[in-house]
């Protein structure tokens, strides 16, 4: 079942000037791979996000992180 859009990393992405392939090229993936993630398609591994972030100059969160409002902030909640 596909995921939600990456729209944040597409918004990322263009600021950056980046094409998918441009960026797809400094992670080591493929244009598709990149296309996959933005349209929900595929989920990334760690490596890739981080690999992602770091070219855009952005972090983690920006671009991954879910804010549902509905998160629990107490650093002792499991």
């Amino acid at each position: 079942m596909p995921g939600k859009k990456n729209l944040r990393m597409k918004a990322a992405r263009a600021a950056a000037g980046l094409s998918q392939t441009d960026l797809a090229e400094a992670v080591g993936v493929t244009r598709q791979t990149i296309g996959l993630i933005e349209a929900g398609g595929y989920n990334p591994t760690l490596n890739l996000c981080v690999a992602i972030c770091k070219t855009l100059h952005v972090t983690l969160n920006d671009l991954f992180w879910e804010d549902d409002g509905d998160v629990n902030t107490n650093p002792f909640f499991f």
